[in-house]
């Protein structure tokens, strides 16, 4: 199905049409060609830079048949020091949210509904609760740690026009800034793109930034005073400074460009040390800036790992080093490990 923009309503009135905006949120979002896996890499060192190998934790889902695809996304550590993740392209019936043990290796359903496709977690510093964006209705929904008292936080156009929410950052206070990734197919060459705010109180939204080549990741940088912001369609991350209050870009540039060949950026995260983490889909593989953007390390899986095509999103556990990503393809969806260069903070969790 060809991206379009119907109302949030008509979206879940529909949802037999579920299935083919699953399966066209999955090619956007990770679910590569198999066999692009070695593809090009990018960054721009004058030596290659060392590369880490990660190692396979757990396997999370396997391809749905309703979809043909799964994919995993949006991790982030709860209170309880479980790592959650969702599912974009699992079908009604079939857990969309869950929760996995980094200790036990335990996976755990936390919470599914008819139409959604969710695309990013987050649990807001306000109030507890997990933040799901919502590919299929354009909204944002809300649910309890355990999966109870679902709940629409924002629903509707974003001054006057449809969203379709991809990644999600708090703020210190706990007010959402989304990356809007319309125009990822309708064509690639028409920025139509946003970045928006939405007030924790009153969901009022905002836009801060428009005409961008289809916003993918957003993460603060450590003292929260500017965002990564990362692009799927122009293969580049962009640096956005905030006034004081949060409310207002500043200033803005490209600050990191990525050689992907035919594979494209995906999610960001910061560490403690403000170092980006930028994941692709169409390799398997992670890219490490620094600050200044040079190419610090690359994170690769084990060459026996098959049938593994995206590595969509991270996390880095808060206080450690241990780094966890999501990463999926024709064999199924997986969280595999390796070490940050950094500790993991609120920006070290997906998006």
């Amino acid at each position: 199905m060809t991206a379009h923009r119907t109302p949030a309503a008509r979206a879940r009135a529909l949802p037999a049409r579920a299935l083919p905006a699953l399966a066209a949120v999955g090619l956007l979002l990770g679910c590569a060609a198999p066999g692009t896996a070695d593809a090009a890499a990018g960054g721009r060192p004058r030596d290659p830079a060392p590369e880490r190998t990660a190692t396979r934790l757990v396997q999370v889902t396997s391809v749905h048949q309703a979809t043909g695809m799964t994919l995993l996304e949006g991790p982030t550590f709860g209170p309880d020091g479980s790592l959650f993740v969702v599912d974009v392209t699992a079908p009604a019936g079939e857990p969309k949210v869950l929760r996995v043990d980094v200790d036990t290796r335990d996976v755990v359903p936390v919470y599914t509904n008819e139409t959604s496709a969710y695309t990013s977690a987050q649990f807001s510093p306000h109030d507890g609760r997990l933040y799901l964006t919502d590919f299929v209705s354009g909204g944002i929904d809300s649910i309890t740690a355990d999966g109870g008292d679902p709940r629409t936080f924002f629903a509707g156009d974003v001054e006057g026009e449809p969203m379709r929410p991809d990644d999600v950052a708090f703020d210190e206070s706990g007010n959402l800034f989304v990356t809007d990734t319309t125009g990822y197919a309708d064509p690639y060459w028409e920025p139509q793109g946003r970045v928006v705010r939405i007030d924790r109180e009153t969901a009022e939204a905002t836009v801060l930034a428009r005409d961008l080549p289809a916003p993918n990741g957003i993460s603060f940088t450590p003292d929260f005073d500017a965002l990564w912001v990362s692009h799927n369609t122009g293969n580049r991350v962009d640096y956005l400074r905030l006034d004081e209050a949060g409310t207002e870009v500043t200033t803005a540039h490209p600050a990191i460009h990525f050689d992907g060949g035919h594979t494209q950026i995906d999610s960001t995260a910061v560490d403690a040390a403000g170092n980006v983490y930028q994941g692709v889909h169409g390799q398997a593989k992670v890219f490490v800036y620094s600050p200044t953007g040079e190419l610090l390390t690359t994170v690769s899986l084990p060459p026996r790992a098959k049938g593994l095509t995206s590595v969509t999103n991270f996390a880095i556990r808060p206080g450690t080093t241990d780094a966890y990503l999501t990463v999926s393809g024709t064999a199924g969806g997986f969280v595999y490990e390796f070490e940050a260069l950094a500790g993991g903070i609120r920006q070290s969790n997906g998006g």
